[in-house]
């Protein structure tokens, strides 16, 4: 029988581990007790899975049953091990390694960091930087302050001379032992500008729990919902290094709630904003700490105060995630749910010593059934939603991996599902810090459970399976339809249908949370036990616009935008700004209003006096802007730039692109008109026949217009 407990946690109970860091013989083990960290040295446990047995300098070879990977190597030490990778990659030898040391360590030996541990009970530390300038290469931009705070009330600022705040920085780490250091975007800022300048100044930053210096990694991509962005690591040797801008954009996909992922734009939203928050423009930063030092100090306070509140919102997830996955803590906050299953199970294999079988190739699947009934702006709106639909539908129907021949799957997912139930009471029941905890626990079981479904059909994982994948999609699609079907046949109109849930109008006579329920309730009763439909929101209106881009408008006036045609960040200022403004008078009625703000823009616009700032763009610098025929434009404006920055650029009259820095009122006017006429053109629905009319689109004559900064209509 399979004991799920030891599935989902490890086979080793070994609690409050902080940290697993490789030596060339070994492995370190930092545990914290009684407020201390206690060291424990184990022998190294290199190796590596090949589906053939073959000559590797220094390996011991063991055969495990089953097919697939079936011949495990091991090796004395990491040097070995990793030389024996290189040579296979090199053979072009298929094979399953894990670069990371720890990683390879903890599959092996069941063990796992923070078990036995809250959120609260790990040391973590915020640290923000103050700079005189954005590039650490210059001479004059030094950082001229750190702001540091940490979970257990301490505050600090470093101030004084640069290489004496980076060495105090140093002291004070080394002092307070930190578990965690984190801060928002310190892996794309602070601490790229903190070795940069330590570089300059001489600093050694060795802020290791071994007294080892910080080091900077390979680029990797750190996993944000559906997509990957890429992110430069930096590694302190018995320290995780948590960015919590990572953690609020994960925390955020699903939510769709946050126009910005800045700091204090999300502490503002999210309801945790310092109470008497300074604000001081970036660009004003160097000369406020000339003319009142005083309020920098706020301002830089506050920064670190709020990112600690903000790691206490979106971390705990991603900590109790650290408790089951065979991982470090920093690669389970940027690492994607698939990565995360795919070890577990592995795992469990490796330690009923059987064969890890190859991933399937991939084949095309049916995706969730999603559609638009209605558009335009609909008042009374309803959410009703199968709990974990996917993972409700492979629990009732039994469909796992045909490669698990353990079967473990399942009972790993019908145990993080009895969990989750257990938690979610419980979080329910209590208050304070212990609400915290359940409430963290319940949301990292969340979300495994919804990404056993997406981990059948994904490429890269060893127990993927298309055919249940296809299975359970089917089977999906099948039970949104008739929930759809169902609400229509009582009176209900509905309005989106998406994957596992339903936006609907409910009929004359369903009024208020608790009759809405009920309703819900009722039409749940169609489905097959072990699905459950539940109210999952109601709103005072929804303007539909196309499949997965609304807006919701709640009961109190908050706005949710969903949909990447609404929100995108990425998009010129000014555009960003009409569809924002555009949205709030259709919310409220003005419908003819909107053209007004569209003419109002498009003349602006054609006589030049929209700012700079609003019509810039944002791009980062990549390998391929200076190698990709079709980033040429970008590459030109791009000179003198590295690869990671960012460049706000724009369009000039004569078809190049420009770096911000050398407008000369030389804006593509034509080009902008035509972006405010597809911005336009993703409000289209909820305007009908009257579009056209409303949204003139830009002709060639209105263009020469534009060039000689004439009215456009």
């Amino acid at each position: 029988m399979v004991d799920a407990n030891t599935v989902l946690f490890g086979s080793d109970p070994t609690e409050r581990i902080v940290a697993v860091e490789p030596k060339q013989e070994g492995i370190s083990i930092y545990r914290r007790e009684n407020g201390r960290i206690a060291i424990e040295e184990r022998p190294a446990m290199p190796w590596l899975l090949t589906s053939q047995r073959m000559d590797l300098p220094g390996a011991s070879w063991t055969e495990l049953e089953g097919e697939g990977y079936r011949h495990m190597a091991r090796f004395p030490n990491w040097t070995a091990c990793r030389a024996a990778r290189f040579k296979l990659r090199d053979e072009h030898i298929s094979n399953l390694a894990f670069p990371s040391p720890a990683k390879q360590y903890m599959i092996l030996s069941g063990r796992t960091l923070f078990k036995g541990m809250a959120y609260s009970d790990v040391h973590r530390l915020q640290l923000d930087i103050e700079t005189l300038g954005l590039s650490p290469d210059h001479p004059g931009n030094g950082i001229f302050m750190i702001a540091l705070s940490d979970n257990r009330g301490g505050e600090w600022l470093l101030e004084g001379r640069e290489k004496d705040i980076l060495e105090s920085l140093v002291r004070l780490v080394q002092d307070l032992d930190p578990d965690v250091i984190e801060g928002h975007n310190i892996l794309g800022f602070d601490l790229p500008y903190i070795a940069r300048r330590a570089d300059l100044c001489g600093v050694g930053l060795h802020l290791g729990r071994d007294g080892s210096a910080m080091e900077v990694g390979q680029e990797k991509s750190a996993a944000i919902g559906g997509i990957s962005r890429p992110v430069t690591p930096f590694h302190i040797h018995g320290r995780h290094i948590i960015d919590t801008l990572i953690g609020v954009q994960r925390y955020d996909v699903a939510r769709g709630a946050l126009s910005s992922h800045g700091l204090k734009e999300c502490a503002r939203a999210l309801g945790i904003e310092c109470a008497d928050r300074v604000y001081i423009p970036h660009q004003e930063i160097a000369s406020a700490w000339k003319s009142d030092p005083e309020r920098v100090k706020r301002y830089a306070l506050h920064d670190v105060i709020e990112t600690r509140a903000l790691s206490e919102l979106v971390g705990p997830s991603e900590f109790y995630l650290t408790q089951m996955v065979s991982d470090v803590y920093s690669s389970v906050a940027t690492t994607g749910t698939g990565e995360k299953i795919n070890s577990i199970l592995i795992r469990e294999y490796l330690r009923r010593g059987c064969a890890i079988p190859r991933p399937q190739q991939p084949k095309e699947i049916t995706g969730g059934y999603t559609d638009v009934k209605l558009t335009g702006l609909i008042e009374r709106v309803v959410k009703c939603d199968v709990e974990s639909l996917y993972p409700s539908l492979m629990l009732t129907q039994r469909i796992k991996p045909a490669s698990d021949t353990l079967d473990v799957f399942l009972p790993a997912l019908e145990e993080l599902t009895r969990r989750r139930f257990e938690a979610k009471a419980k979080a329910k029941s209590s208050s304070g810090s212990e609400r915290a905890y359940w409430d963290g626990l319940q949301s990292s079981f969340k979300i495994l459970i919804n990404s056993f479904y997406g981990y059948l059909g994904a490429v890269a994982f060893n127990f993927n399976d298309y055919d249940a994948a296809e299975r359970i999609t089917t089977a999906g699609q099948a039970t949104v339809k008739q929930i759809s079907q169902e609400l229509e046949r009582t009176g209900s109109k509905v309005i989106e249908i998406d994957t596992d849930g339903v936006y609907f109008q409910p009929p004359p006579g369903v009024d208020g949370e608790e009759a809405e329920s009920s309703y819900i309730e009722q039409i749940g009763g169609c489905l097959p036990q072990g699905i459950r439909l539940a109210h999952d929101g109601r709103y005072r209106a929804m303007l539909s616009l196309k499949v997965k881009n609304y807006v919701l408008v709640g009961y109190g006036g908050e706005r949710i935008f969903r949909g990447a045609s609404l929100r995108s960040r990425a998009e010129e200022v000014f555009g960003r700004e009409f569809i924002s403004e555009a949205v709030e008078l259709l919310v409220g009625g003005e419908k003819e209003r909107v053209s007004e703000l569209y003419r109002r823009i498009a003349d602006d616009i054609s006589a030049k006096r929209l700012p700079l700032e609003k019509f810039v763009r944002r791009e980062r610098i990549t390998e391929k802007t200076f190698t990709s025929d079709s980033k040429k434009r970008l590459a030109d404006a791009a000179k003198g730039r590295r690869v990671g920055d960012y460049i706000n650029v724009y369009e000039r009259e004569d078809g190049t692109i420009g770096p911000a820095e050398s407008y000369a009122n030389d804006e593509d006017t034509k080009y902008l008109l035509d972006r405010l006429y597809k911005f336009a053109c993703r409000l289209r629905e909820a305007f009908g026949g009257d579009f056209e009319a409303l949204f003139p689109r830009p002709s060639a004559k209105t263009a020469a217009e534009a060039a000689g900064q004439q009215t456009l209509f």
